[in-house]
């Protein structure tokens, strides 16, 4: 019992202390609430004044705005009266001129119709007169025309000839004239050349010792080299040098290269100089290729066939009259289009006529026919233009000037070869000589190759010994020796060797 009254006072102190303390937190909630709706009053009051300040700005701004449309439009209405009092200004004076123009067409009018009364009546008039004229004269117009004309050639007849004959011989000098100064004009602009024909090939060796290396023992060497290659090699006493003589300048070339390659390897020797032969052709023909390339860069003749330039290039080993060919046609090709675009011809047909006009000497020993036929088989096989055909084969008039361009081919070939000294008859004759000794050889049955060395003193003829015997060897040399007395003329005696040689390979294992 002495517990319980503590514990009550305590219990009770408690409940008196919550009352109290949510007595107090109503106090400062109401206090609180007084406050916050102050503020908001006062935010409100605020935002009343700030909303009654912007609609009065954005009142001001529109009253500003609507008196500046205002203005604009009464100065845009002021400026389209403007406008229409000019448009009507214009009107009126469009109208005012339409009418002048009316007026004056009408007064036009009216003189045409009375200059077409005034033609009729002249034109009436004139066909009276000319009935008139006609039955008192009693012939037509066009038999009076007939005799006026017969009367003035009657009369008028040798003034009209050597009026005529003035005319023409006039022209004819004109035409004289610009055609020599086309011609000067060509031959002035395209370089002369005068390429010289050597016949012989000086192979440069460092020591003379070589001299016996090419030798060969008992001359096994040189006869093995000019059977391969068929030049003619001269090993004399002059110092340092080594000659190869031959009339084609292909196996000259193809000589040196081999002889040359063959003292740099040091091992000269009959199946060496067989190797050192076959890659010297294989080097010639790229060089051949490159001087077709060249010929034709500079002859400006694109799209040719490989094959065809190859062939090209094969012509800078050939002469005529002493004249290199490849670049004789060059020049001519050049000369060509200059005179070609004088005269409004075909420049590219005439150039590439030029080129190819001599094609066919690559091979004239070999083909029957002459080269000019050889040519445009060789060009048609290749697929050449026939212009470009029709303007190569008549520059020897074997055929007809069909094209302009044949004809300036063949002025051009005149003008090439006539430059001083750019030929030399007997050179060419003496090419021709030798060619024609080959080619007596080359056609007997059994042959296989035949050249023409010293000079065409002698003939070498490489027979297959598996088609003649020794015994016929002998015939061959009598029947090559007769056709050659038969058919040529030549100084002197020409020697015919005829060389049957049995090779017996083997190898051991």
């Amino acid at each position: 019992m002495p517990l319980l009254f503590p514990l009550a006072i305590l219990i009770a102190g408690l409940g008196v202390g919550l009352a109290l303390g949510y007595y107090l937190r109503y106090l400062h909630a109401l206090s609180n609430k007084s406050s916050i709706e102050i503020t908001i009053k006062e935010k409100m009051v605020e935002a009343e004044e700030r909303a009654i300040k912007i609609v009065e700005r954005a009142e001001e701004k529109a009253e500003n705005i609507l008196l500046e449309a205002k203005t604009e439009t009464k100065a845009t209405e002021e400026k389209l009266s403007q406008k229409e009092s000019r448009l009507d200004k214009r009107e009126e004076l469009l109208d005012t001129r339409q009418i002048d123009i009316d007026s004056q067409k009408e007064s036009l009018q009216s003189k045409i119709d009375e200059v077409k009364s005034l033609k009729a009546r002249l034109d009436e008039r004139k066909n009276e007169l000319d009935e008139k004229l006609q039955t008192l004269a009693g012939i037509t117009p066009e038999q009076a025309f007939e005799r006026i004309i017969a009367k003035v050639e009657k009369e008028r007849t040798e003034d009209l000839t050597a009026r005529l004959q003035k005319i023409e011989i006039f022209n004819n000098e004109q035409i004289e004239a610009r055609a020599t100064n086309i011609l000067l004009a060509a031959i002035h602009r395209v370089g002369n050349q005068m390429p010289t024909n050597i016949m012989t090939s000086n192979v440069e060796i460092p020591s003379d010792d070589l001299k016996g290396k090419v030798i060969g023992k008992e001359g096994r060497n040189v006869r093995a080299f000019e059977r391969a290659t068929g030049v003619d090699v001269l090993i004399d006493e002059t110092p340092g040098y080594i000659v190869l003589s031959s009339f084609d300048p292909i196996r000259r070339e193809i000589a040196r290269v081999a002889l040359e390659a063959l003292m740099k390897d040091g091992r000269i020797q009959p199946a060496k100089i067989e190797e050192a032969v076959e890659l010297a052709r294989v080097e010639v023909a790229k060089t051949v290729r490159a001087f077709g390339e060249k010929a034709c860069y500079e002859a400006n003749v694109p799209n040719l066939h490989p094959d065809l330039v190859s062939i090209v290039g094969r012509l800078h080993f050939r002469t005529s009259y002493g004249q290199n060919v490849l670049w004789h046609s060059v020049e001519m090709a050049n000369m060509a289009a200059i005179i070609a675009e004088e005269v409004g011809a075909d420049v590219a047909v005439a150039r590439a006529g030029a080129l190819l006009h001599d094609i066919g000497k690559t091979v004239s020993h070999e083909v029957a026919g002459t080269h000019v036929e050889i040519g445009i088989r060789i060009l048609q096989k290749y697929g050449v233009d026939e212009k470009v055909i029709l303007a190569m084969r008549a520059h020897h008039e074997e055929y007809p000037y069909e094209t302009p361009e044949s004809l300036i081919v063949q002025v051009c070939d005149s003008l090439s070869g006539s430059r001083p000294g750019a030929r030399r008859d007997s050179i060419e004759n003496y090419i021709k000589r030798l060619s024609d000794l080959e080619a007596i050889a080359t056609t007997l049955h059994g042959v296989e190759k035949a050249f023409a060395i010293a000079a065409g003193r002698e003939i070498r003829v490489i027979v297959n010994p598996t088609n003649m015997t020794e015994f016929e060897t002998h015939t061959l040399a009598r029947t090559i020796a007769t056709n050659i007395e038969a058919q040529l003329r030549y100084p002197g005696e020409i020697k015919v060797h005829v060389i049957r040689e049995t090779r017996v390979v083997s190898y051991a294992r």
